[in-house]
């Protein structure tokens, strides 16, 4: 979980704002948990938009309005419906938690072709290996400008890298450093689990804009 620092709020047209004081990693429709604000502002909401200028309320439409002149950096906005309030000046934490759950033990079980008995200590690091896998991936496809679920992967190609990442992980047990573990006096091939294969169906890293 990362936590943040908010240093100003304001309210307007029923869309909070609060700008953080450092820059996180924080999605657009990610949630995201106010706490100590104000009563007004703290809660867990859906993040709508990250806008980097001052925001002065809706159009007719109800599309977003910015003052362009006035940058103003590390803003979280998100949907409240509420009074009116000025830029002020203000302390509390926003959190920021994503769980991303893109494949499960069964894919990494289905695409290492074992049955893994659960409980046991394979089972246990099996889990592990599919949580930091998906966390991982997830995180190195945000560092590349991509905006993903965290429920469900962005297309196939994500899926089955996701998947080799985890059973890359899993494989690894017992190892230390880059090897696999062995018995063999020949020694073994380094263990790679971020392969050039495993990059080019994450799409990483590749920007995913310009």
């Amino acid at each position: 979980m990362a936590i943040y620092t908010v240093i100003y709020m304001y309210l307007v047209d029923n869309y909070a704002v609060l700008q953080l004081l450092i820059p996180n990693e924080i999605a657009v429709g990610q949630s995201i948990t106010v706490a100590s604000v104000d009563a007004t502002f703290n809660g867990t909401y859906s993040v709508y938009a990250l806008p980097q200028y001052l925001f002065v309320g809706t159009d007719t439409e109800g599309d977003l309005l910015f003052d362009y002149q006035v940058p103003i950096q590390n803003q979280v906005l998100y949907a409240k419906t509420a009074s009116d309030v000025e830029r002020v000046a203000t302390s509390g934490t926003v959190s920021y938690a994503p769980v991303c759950t893109w494949v499960t033990a069964a894919d990494v079980m289905t695409y290492l072709g074992i049955t893994i008995t659960n409980p046991s200590d394979d089972y246990t690091l099996l889990t592990q290996s599919v949580s930091a896998g998906n966390q991982f991936c997830y995180r190195r496809r945000q560092e590349s400008g991509y905006i993903d679920s965290l429920t469900a992967s962005p297309s196939g190609d994500v899926t089955l890298g996701t998947i080799m990442y985890c059973a890359a992980l899993w494989r690894s047990r017992g190892s230390i450093e880059t090897t696999y573990a062995t018995f063999d006096g020949m020694g073994t091939a380094p263990q790679q689990s971020l392969t050039p294969i495993v990059k080019q169906l994450l799409g990483i890293p590749r920007p995913a804009v310009a």
